[in-house]
């Protein structure tokens, strides 16, 4: 069993406390990202359970073994870092098999292991050639193959994509993946990057302040945020917010604002969003759901101020009264800057939010 558990976890610098008391727990073979914004202390995290970094209190577990105070050898982790860490005089196969030689494993066993680790890896054509004659992601490979052949209880993934250009991210994402389903083994992965997190974990701890804001696997994040925060940092381009009351209309409850904004809220909506009538509330509105053209949804009218072509589909880019507002609306479009549009929102989709706490009205979604 490789399962990962933090028990009121912390760290702090000095008079800096950078992760208040911390619980998580990560099952074993899952993988599990940590994401959120520079820090946020998601790579701290990682290091205490590297043993990198020392938890000023609390209790860091890998399977049965409290491994709080034990050295970073002695966990039984692989650490994949950001900027390789390569041997630039060593071929890749002596790369790889480096950390077994230090520990005095025999030549044969050696051999054997970045034989397997580069037939995983395909690097079996490169074995002899060293790390100035490889691309950015041979080398995050050959990384990674050094940290296969230890066969650890967890592998530790510290940013590891942010050197590679965009379309090697989007290659090296699947075969970490691929690695993860081949090894069935636990992965904590650190990144900054939403899309890296939200496309390769089982399951996505969005951290702020040494706080785990929520945990949760993808989908139920980026349909069922818990608050305010984790609804702006999940998907791109981010969620719209614009700031209005809830009213009681006409036996309806309805979301006003500044611009004209006057949406009537969906009638199976009323249970959750009744508590908050006569509050400040924060509606928030993903730019992909602005698309559909049902005439029987509502609008709102966007001034825009510029327009980007994607391909399939091109982004508005303006304001909804004070708000800034993005819209996702068709490749065909003729919208220029400086024009206004209205574009429809579908109620179904729409997000409400406690503007005086950010917690999302009806929350129920499960950490």
């Amino acid at each position: 069993m490789s399962q990962v558990r933090l028990n009121q976890v912390t760290k702090s610098f000095g008079s800096v406390a950078v992760i208040p008391a911390l619980d998580l727990t990560i099952a074993d073979k899952e993988f599990v990202v940590l994401v959120g914004p520079s820090g946020c202390g998601k790579t701290t995290t990682l290091r205490m359970i590297a043993g990198l970094e020392q938890a000023s209190s609390g209790e860091i577990s890998i399977g049965e073994r409290d491994v709080t105070s034990l050295r970073p050898g002695l966990r039984n982790c692989s650490m994949v870092f950001q900027n390789y860490a390569l041997y630039p005089h060593m071929t890749v196969a002596d790369n790889i098999g480096y950390g077994m030689k230090v520990r005095g494993t025999s030549k044969e066993d050696i051999e054997t292991a970045v034989a397997n680790a580069a037939r995983i890896l395909n690097l079996e054509a490169y074995l002899k050639r060293k790390p100035s004659a490889l691309s950015g992601g041979q080398r995050q490979r050959v990384a990674i193959g050094r940290a296969i052949v230890r066969q650890p209880d967890v592998f530790l993934f510290d940013e590891p994509l942010s050197n590679l250009d965009a379309k090697l991210r989007i290659e090296m994402r699947t075969e970490i993946k691929l690695l993860h389903r081949r090894l069935q083994t636990t992965i904590v992965y650190v990144t900054h990057d939403q899309v890296e997190a939200m496309t390769m974990a089982d399951r996505v701890v969005v951290m702020n302040q040494g706080r785990i804001e929520q945990a949760a696997d993808p989908i139920t994040l980026y349909e069922s945020p818990k608050n305010l925060f984790v609804a702006a940092f999940i998907g791109a381009p981010s969620m719209n917010f614009i700031e209005g009351r809830l009213e009681q209309a006409d036996g309806n409850i309805a979301f006003r604002a500044e611009g004209g904004v006057d949406i009537t809220v969906p009638s199976d909506w009323a249970a959750r969003l009744s508590t908050g009538i006569g509050q400040a509330v924060v509606l928030g509105i993903r730019p992909e759901h602005t698309m559909n053209t049902d005439p029987l949804f509502p609008n709102l009218r966007v001034h825009v101020a510029d327009i980007e072509p994607l391909g399939p589909h091109t982004l508005a880019i303006g304001k909804v009264g004070p708000a800034a507002f993005t819209a996702q609306i068709h490749a065909s479009s003729r919208v220029k800057p400086d024009d206004t549009i209205d574009v429809p929102v579908d109620p179904q989709k729409l997000h409400f939010f406690l503007k005086s706490t950010g917690d999302a009205f009806g929350y129920s979604a499960p950490d």
